[in-house]
């Protein structure tokens, strides 16, 4: 018994000695919590079919990289290790990926390569914040391939928030900025989140169809690789000897221009966890995470249509379709359809129809070539002495661009070009080539040519409407300018005069400014485009082609109740007349009447 006493009292001893050493040597005691938070609400990752790289561990990043410095062309290191990183603490290093650089495909070939043995990675973060407690999961991937930019390495991050230990927020990093929801708006397998990735772009996303509304036009689906929380590895940040490295994941610039640029214009390589967001995204979390906007469910609507348009509008254009083919053969039934089928093919001589008809074809062509063209552009030229000759422009190059086939797209001005950072696809000369298709299914049998003039005239005022819409926005541009910055001016440029340029001149216009403290001048050129201006013709062809139809009030052929109406009749048998008789005719008759009546009575009397 005394052996036993002794025995729980060494036991004692050693668990208060524990108790104060750990916190000495810097062990923490809630590493297990941490990992168990991480593990508890790990998130399910939904990958797109086309995507080509997937949460790795730093460590592929690492070996196959140089350690440069800014302005520097030699490497620092050739061999750099996760250990001496944790030594360069400053943003002036980058850690460049010799498999490729930012133009190829090289290193996501490499890593393609090795995707099976690299396996993946995703990295936690338990941190407290305020009364809440925040659970960050970190991914890094080998390379970002977006539609508008594109850089070596890319960080991206999702975070819950944990109010009196129960899950209430959630936060989705998208490029620059994010996305926040309550608990209940994201969609989850039990505590497990479910995250959308962008593809290339790796930004996250609360729904499957996400990413279509606003300029990044970011493709999201759940239609490739999914990652449960047993497919990949959980490992705790706070455990990795590289986490205080504060340089840049991939290639960033040779020279200080260069690598501010390429910051700008998201080609360079993107800061560690510690320093994403001016250290808020590590440091302050939760106020990182109010700043973002809020889901809205009104905007999933909009968001599921826009993933979903391509199908819709087919499964319209089927009903449409549909009923158009329906009409025509009530038309066919009841009126005929007539000789040439096409109604706006009645094309005979020089009168009001004719000529309606052809302007109508006039109108179809120029249509169809606009949709080809540009239909609005505001383009810049920058020029200047040496101290601007790397962003010198040979001649106008495109600033905002609109057209039919791409949508909207955005460009900045840089070192290497024109830099695509934004987009609007939508699908506008479908929208406008199948309706003209429709226009000419739906003149299918039509026998007045009012009728046939209204359908010209809804047509054109439909090709304008688009055109009508862009010169509005173009001439509210003024307006949406902050009047802090509008108003702020020096002897060189005022936002406010350059915006108010296209508001007062929206059909088209140029000014010049110079920069400040520089030689250098930005030419602004805007206007419509030659596709804006041929949908516009297009249109006015079709409202008159429309009102000589009108005009005209005639009938292309005779329809099928008329031509029943002017069959001739089957003529009724004439009846024969007898001749009338005289008089005197008529007595003798008379008497011979009586003389049988008399007859008949003496015949009754016998």
């Amino acid at each position: 018994m005394k052996k036993r006493g002794l025995f729980i009292g060494y036991n004692a001893l050693f668990i208060i000695i524990l108790l104060l050493v750990v916190p000495l040597l810097g062990i923490s005691t809630s590493a297990a919590t941490d990992t168990e938070l991480a593990n508890q609400y790990a998130p399910i990752l939904y990958f797109e079919g086309a995507e080509t790289c997937y949460p790795v561990d730093v460590s592929y990043h690492i070996s196959n990289s140089y350690l440069y410095q800014i302005g520097t062309d030699q490497p620092i290191d050739t061999s750099p290790t996760q250990e001496n990183l944790s030594s360069y603490t400053s943003n002036e290093y980058y850690l460049d990926n010799q498999r490729g650089i930012i133009e190829d495909n090289g290193i996501i070939n490499d890593y393609r390569s090795e995707m099976n043995s690299l396996g993946y990675t995703v990295y936690s973060h338990v941190t407290p914040s305020g009364v809440n407690t925040v659970v960050q999961y970190w991914l890094f991937y080998a390379f970002n391939k977006g539609d508008l930019n594109q850089h070596e390495g890319d960080w991206e991050m999702v975070q819950i928030v944990l109010s009196g230990g129960n899950p209430t927020l959630v936060m989705y990093s998208q490029h620059h900025s994010g996305q926040k929801a309550t608990w209940d708006q994201v969609e989850r397998d039990g505590n497990h989140i479910k995250v959308y990735v962008a593809r290339g772009s790796h930004a996250n996303y609360l729904r499957s169809y996400s990413g279509k509304l606003g300029i990044a036009s970011d493709n999201v689906g759940s239609n490739g690789k999914i990652l449960q929380p047993n497919d990949y590895t959980l490992e705790l940040l706070e455990s990795q000897e590289w986490l205080s490295f504060g340089g840049r994941w991939g290639w960033a610039g040779g020279n200080a221009a260069e690598a501010t640029e390429s910051s700008v214009l998201g080609l360079a390589g993107p800061l560690g966890p510690q320093l994403r967001q001016n250290r808020e995204m590590w440091e302050n979390p939760v106020s990182w995470g109010n700043t973002l906007q809020s889901a809205d469910e009104n905007i999933f609507l909009v968001e599921m249509f826009l993933y979903n348009f391509v199908s819709i509008f087919i499964l319209l254009t089927i009903v449409s379709l549909g009923i158009a083919i329906f009409r025509i053969y009530r038309r066919h039934k009841k009126t005929g359809l007539g000789p040439r089928i096409v109604s706006l093919l009645y094309i005979d001589g020089l009168n009001l129809k004719s000529i309606g008809n052809i302007l109508c074809l006039i109108g179809i062509i120029v249509a169809i070539a606009g949709l080809f063209n540009a239909w609005y552009s505001i383009s810049y030229g920058f020029s200047g002495g040496a101290d601007v000759e790397a962003y010198s422009t040979s001649g106008l190059v495109d600033l905002i661009k609109i057209d039919g086939i791409d949508g909207i797209r955005i460009t900045v001005p840089g070192q290497s070009g024109p830099t695509p950072i934004g987009s609007f696809s939508f699908p506008f000369s479908l929208l406008i080539a199948i309706g003209l298709v429709f226009l000419v299914i739906a003149s299918i049998g039509i026998s007045k040519s009012k009728k046939l003039g209204n359908k010209y005239i809804w047509r054109g005022l439909k090709l304008v409407m688009p055109i009508i819409v862009i010169l509005i926005a173009i001439a509210m541009m003024g307006a949406l300018i902050p009047s802090d910055i509008a108003s702020e001016s020096d002897d060189s440029i005022n936002m406010g005069n350059m915006f108010s340029g296209f508001s007062t001149s929206p059909l088209g216009g140029e000014s010049s400014f110079t920069i400040s403290g520089t030689s250098g001048q930005i030419d602004l050129q805007w206007g419509l485009g030659l596709g804006g201006i041929l949908l516009l013709l297009s249109g006015a062809i079709f409202i008159i082609a429309g009102i000589l139809e009108i005009a005209a009030k005639t009938m292309f052929f005779e329809s099928k109740v008329v031509e029943k109406s002017r069959k001739q009749k089957p003529e009724k048998p004439t009846k024969i007349e007898e001749p009338k008789k005289t008089s005197e005719e008529i007595k003798p008759l008379e008497s011979e009447v009586s003389n049988e009546n008399k007859t008949e009575q003496m015949k009754e009397k016998l």
